[in-house]
């Protein structure tokens, strides 16, 4: 299976198409750090992450984690844990993942810029669970809580999430 995403929002998993948002930029092949877009390119999904205290874990072949109040995301270029997970309170600049908003309730890591690292092109790059009215992200991929789980359920290790730049 492919996940395919559409610069004009759509994301297909072979069900159909369902709607989806995008960075405040669009889509773009020379992803920098805190542009808001989302990075064009085909990535492979690394792992699901979920707030236990709001939902079970999500049915899927990827490997899935619970989330804790102290997890964050680095996203400061100059960190040695660049685009790494982080536990909080971080010396470094970083993003809490245990939000009090739903977006991340669900969280699909996705692995770009990871291997290897290369400080300044792009860090904490999620399919997460999309604001009301599918408002831009800053850059991740956002989908209804509801698509997100159904796309989950079809995922493997194997599946990869391709964005096209156009």
């Amino acid at each position: 299976m492919l996940v395919r995403v559409t610069p004009d929002g759509l994301v297909d998993w072979g069900d159909g198409a369902v709607r989806c948002a995008l960075g405040r930029s669009g889509v773009r092949e020379d992803k920098h750090e805190g542009d808001g877009a989302t990075p064009a390119g085909t990535f492979p999904m690394r792992r699901v992450l979920y707030r236990s205290d709001r939902l079970g874990p999500p049915p899927t072949g990827l490997p899935v984690a619970a989330l804790a109040p102290d997890d964050g995301w680095c996203d400061d270029p100059a960190d040695r844990l660049y685009n790494r997970p982080v536990s909080l309170p971080y010396k470094g600049r970083c993003e809490r993942l245990w939000r009090r908003d739903r977006l991340y309730d669900v969280i699909v890591v996705i692995g770009h810029n990871d291997d290897p690292v290369v400080p300044g092109a792009g860090s904490a790059v999620f399919i997460h669970v999309a604001r009301d009215g599918y408002a831009a992200t800053a850059g991740c991929i956002a989908l209804t809580q509801g698509d997100l789980l159904s796309l989950l359920a079809r995922c493997r290790v194997d599946t990869p999430v391709q964005v096209d730049p156009r």
